[in-house]
Parts: structure tokens; C-alpha cells; sequence
């Protein structure tokens, strides 16, 4: 067998892409969102304030995905701001993918911007693994209008960090005899996986560059980063064994969260959104047929202080009521008053081995009969929409969404019904 190869293939600025591409081609926009500062980012009215993507002349400014649409204004206040519209990024990403699966028929998506493939023995298809990477390269913008760099390597850690070099548009090798000159010299803080807090640890220890990583005692980073210090010196050193895997792997956990729109001061109203959140998760756990046995409830302060809590259940459950009672007593136990602006429910350890639930001598309820309402819900939301069934009391609610958490309801409409809106944008 010949050596294994490894593209990893990473849409430029993603959502802005999309969004230029769209207005460009399809609203008749003569204004390309790429060639100027601008970025998608929420609606600070609704306090979804948080920059999702930037172009790169945003980047002259210093504005960084993730931080406050505020924070960014600041920086440059004539930033072209634009709502982001998932709908079109899942049909964009899916486009993308689709693409990518005429090359090879192993392909992993690892987020809904990038990819790895597994081009292993394909040279007599495609040609080099340099011609066949521009090949793609270059097709995904003929077809879809938008840019992409594609990384090459013999594992997928090394084939990432390819595809971060220089961009847009662009294809690089990353094989293990470059490594030294390649990466080496990089900051230590540009390797996958060394985020912020090890990036400081690593600092305090004298180690700034991938390279001094690379050569550093394992033992020492152990002690201090724990079995994380030898994960991340094996990727120092360019070793990676995990394999390209075109099915995706099952879920772990299941959860959803949102920032709402007001400040919530009373506890009923945030046991409402707890609610919202739990119709969302609880849907997602009978469709995939599972059941969890750890509820975790999540606090975000006005102030941005961030608080959570978890526990373990009796019995694994996919009922929205168990899963809502649950988060309904973590939240007893966590809030002490203060102004919430963002709630998550979360759910691990998951189940699919049936439904072995342990009974006490004195519980009475109906479990089967639970679940048994819950997937009829289900099955009349799948069939006639979201909306079709609403418990009572969110009737009188004009605030929260009855499933809250992921796309939003406007994201969900079909494109064509999202035009009108995009127009009111002012598409220039």
C-alpha cells in the first residue's frame, strides 16, 4: 500500500462567503461583502451581538470572530454589518460537501465549513495530490462562487494545519520532512488544540514556539498540562493516528442554549425558556432513539459571568418533562438573583441500549405513556411544522419561543421567503 493522503479542506471566511455570494449572484448585489470591512454578526437589538465571521479587510482593524458587534464598531465604525442566515449556510455547506464526495468516497465533515478527505491511492484519478487539491479547489469556486485553501499531509492534524497557512484560495503541503521548516517557527498558540489556557501555561514555562513544544520533556508538560501536555506535544511533532471517518460518530451529548432578548429577573420566566430549551433536546434525543442519564443547566449573568451545574439521573430518560423537572432543580440550586441573559440546557452520557428503567415501590407514573405523547408531538411537528403544537402555556407568551436554542425560526424559511428581508438590508 502506499502512503496515506490527507486533505483538509476549509471554506475562507465561511458565512461571509456565503453571504457575498448570495447577494451577489442571486439579489443582484453590486457591493462584494469580501472586498470590504465587513461581517456577519448578530442583531444587537435581540443581544445576539457577536461577530460569526469577518472579511479579510476586517481583519486590517483588528475585529476577531467572537467578540461583541460592539467591540467591533469601535474598532471600525463603517464595518458593513449583516445578519446571519443559517438556512443558507446549511445549503451552501451541503453544496460544498457534495463536491467533495465526487473526489473521494471518504469524507468526513467536521464542521459545516470543513472537511477532511482521505485521497489515498487516487493519483491515477486525479494526478499529484498538489493537481488534485486545485482541481477541487478551483471547482468549488467555478460552481459555488467561493474560496477555499486545502491543506496536504499524510495524517489530519498536519493537513489542518496546512490549510491555515497563508489564504485565501490557496493550497499547501504540511508532510512530516517539513514540519521543521513549516511549522515549527509558528507561535505555540497556532497549534490545534493549545487554546488560551495552555497557551499561558506554556508561556510561563518558556515555551513560545511550536518548535520549543516539539522538543520539550513530555514528562514536564505532563505534570503541568496533564495528559493534554502529551497530546499536544505528539501534534508538536507532527503525530496524529486518528483516521479520516466518513460516518459520523454518535452523538455524546445533546443540548441547546440562547441569549435572550430581555433580561430575566424572575425565576418563572427562566424555567419558561428552561421549558423551550428542553422541547428542543428532548426531540433531537427520540429521533436519534437514545436516552441520557446527566442534565447539565448553564447561566450566563447580564455581567457575563458564566455558572453551571449538572447531575445524574435514576433512570435514562428521552422524556421533555423529566429532562425540564431536572433542569428546573439544577436551576434552584444555582441562581442567586442575579440578571440571566443566556440559558443552556445540556445532556450526556447516552443511552441506546432501551429503556431499562429502575421503578421505586411508590412512583406511579406512566413513563411509557410520557414518551408515547412526546413522539406523537413529535410526529405532528415533523409533519405539519414547529408550531403546529405548542403547550398552553406559552399562549400568552410574546417573548419566548416555544422551542428555543440552534436556528432560529426566521432562519428556517425557505430562501426565496428570506429575499424580501435581505433587500430591506439595502444589497448593494
Amino acid at each position: 500500500m502506499g502512503e496515506s493522503i490527507v486533505f483538509h479542506i476549509d471554506v475562507n471566511s465561511a458565512f461571509l462567503s456565503w453571504e457575498a455570494v448570495y447577494r451577489v449572484k442571486h439579489l443582484g448585489g453590486e457591493l462584494d461583502l469580501r472586498m470590504i470591512p465587513s461581517a456577519v454578526g448578530g442583531d444587537i437589538s435581540k443581544r445576539h451581538g457577536i461577530i460569526l465571521a469577518k472579511s479579510i479587510p476586517a481583519k486590517k482593524y483588528n475585529i476577531k470572530t467572537g467578540e461583541p458587534v460592539t467591540d467591533a464598531l469601535r474598532k471600525c465604525p463603517n464595518l458593513i454589518l449583516v445578519s446571519p442566515n443559517y438556512e443558507l449556510y446549511e445549503k451552501s455547506s451541503k453544496a460544498f460537501i457534495e463536491i467533495l464526495e465526487k473526489y473521494s468516497d471518504k469524507v468526513e465533515q467536521y464542521s459545516i465549513d470543513e472537511a477532511f478527505m482521505d485521497m489515498s491511492g487516487t493519483e491515477s484519478l486525479f494526478g499529484v495530490p498538489v493537481i488534485a487539491a486545485n482541481a477541487i479547489k478551483d471547482e468549488i469556486y467555478q460552481k459555488l462562487g467561493f474560496t477555499v485553501n486545502v491543506g496536504i499531509s499524510n495524517n489530519k492534524l498536519l493537513a489542518k494545519m496546512a490549510s491555515d497557512f497563508k489564504k485565501p484560495n490557496r493550497v499547501h503541503t504540511l508532510f512530516p520532512e517539513e514540519i521543521e521548516k513549516k511549522m515549527w517557527s509558528l507561535p505555540v498558540g497556532d497549534l490545534f488544540f493549545v487554546g488560551s489556557a495552555s497557551e499561558k501555561k506554556l508561556h510561563a514555562l518558556g515555551i513560545r514556539t511550536i518548535g520549543e513544544l516539539a522538543k520539550a520533556d513530555v514528562n514536564m508538560l505532563k505534570s503541568v498540562l496533564k495528559k493534554h501536555g502529551e497530546v499536544i506535544w505528539n501534534f508538536a511533532n507532527g503525530r496524529d493516528g486518528s483516521m479520516v471517518e466518513p460516518v459520523p460518530m454518535d452523538n455524546k451529548g445533546y443540548g441547546n442554549s440562547t441569549t435572550i432578548s430581555f433580561d430575566v429577573t424572575d425565576a418563572q420566566t427562566a424555567k419558561m425558556v428552561l421549558l423551550s430549551l428542553a422541547e428542543t433536546v428532548g426531540r433531537r434525543l427520540r429521533k436519534d432513539d437514545v436516552r441520557i442519564e446527566t442534565v447539565s443547566v448553564s447561566i450566563r449573568f447580564y455581567d457575563l459571568r458564566y455558572v453551571s451545574h449538572q447531575s445524574v439521573l435514576k433512570s435514562a430518560t428521552n422524556i421533555t418533562k423529566e429532562i425540564h423537572d431536572e433542569a428546573c432543580r439544577l436551576f434552584d440550586e444555582l441562581w442567586d438573583g442575579t440578571p440571566i441573559r443566556h440559558l443552556g440546557v445540556h445532556t450526556s452520557r447516552v443511552r441506546r441500549n432501551g429503556n431499562d428503567r429502575q421503578l421505586t415501590l411508590f412512583d406511579y407514573t406512566d413513563y411509557e405513556k410520557m414518551e408515547k405523547l412526546d413522539r406523537s408531538i413529535d410526529s405532528i411537528r415533523e409533519k405539519f411544522g414547529a408550531d403546529a403544537v405548542r403547550r398552553a402555556s406559552f399562549l400568552k407568551q410574546d417573548r419566548i419561543e416555544h422551542m428555543s436554542g440552534g436556528i432560529s425560526k426566521a432562519m428556517k424559511l425557505p430562501l426565496e421567503k428570506r429575499i424580501v428581508d435581505n433587500r430591506n438590508e439595502k444589497v448593494r
